[in-house]
């Protein structure tokens, strides 16, 4: 019975141990992973995930960045690209940055090879098809990753971002615009990579907020960069 025990408690510390790593913000098995820059500037990147989903709401949020003299890093489902094609384009029409945020959105944590490949290979493809020639860093959705994935990515030489700032997944935070601005300005520091939902039809509260961080952290004397830019130092 003791030695069953044992089993059974190392089984769980695994497990543990496994669950902790695949929502690491800054660690995987394999390759290059980025949650924040360590500098001195005063730069931060806000990031946006999914999508796109709405036409409607993405050109708001295009007006509402162009309107700020800002540009971002969208990283974008390979069928939402599929769906929305002419508001993809025009994100890379404004001078944004895209990432690859996988094709469906599913959690990639138990995946085998092929359907990671899949994943991963015909959103890139999509990304190049609307015209983005720059790097494509990946996210994983839900942050969620454990073995294949990222040792794919590092085969394929692709950086994987995260975040350090992420307001919406707050409850009373994520209430309000002007609760999620707040957190934001409160919560970043130089190098910084803020992750928001902007693009979708529940995503207004973000949207609205967009305004008031921008002005709030320019108030604190911070620049808005890419990701490409934080990352390369070209600032």
């Amino acid at each position: 019975m003791k030695k069953v025990a044992v089993f059974f408690l190392v089984l769980v510390v695994l497990a543990v141990s496994l669950w902790s790593v695949s929502c690491a913000r800054s660690f995987q098995f394999f390759g290059k992973i980025i949650s924040r820059v360590e500098t001195a500037d005063k730069v931060v990147a806000l990031t946006f995930d999914d999508g796109p989903w709405n036409p409607k709401y993405t050109q708001s949020v295009i007006n509402t960045l162009g309107s700020l003299n800002v540009k971002a890093t969208f990283f974008l489902n390979g069928r939402g690209i599929e769906s929305n094609t002419d508001s993809a384009q025009a994100l890379v029409s404004a001078g944004h940055q895209i990432g690859n945020h996988t094709y469906s959105h599913n959690r990639m944590m138990f995946k085998g090879l092929s359907e990671v490949k899949r994943e991963i290979d015909s959103t890139n493809e999509l990304i190049r098809s609307i015209g983005f020639e720059g790097d494509i860093y990946f996210r994983p959705p839900y942050g969620k990753k454990l073995i294949v994935l990222p040792y794919y990515l590092e085969q394929q030489g692709i950086v994987s971002v995260t975040w350090d700032v992420e307001p919406e997944s707050y409850d009373g935070i994520n209430e309000s615009s002007s609760a999620i601005a707040e957190y934001v300005i409160g919560n970043t520091k130089p190098g910084s990579i803020v992750l928001l939902h902007v693009l979708g039809g529940n995503n207004k509260k973000a949207r609205d907020s967009l305004p008031l961080i921008i002005n709030g952290l320019r108030s604190k004397g911070f620049k808005f960069v890419t990701v490409a830019e934080l990352l390369s130092g070209n600032t």
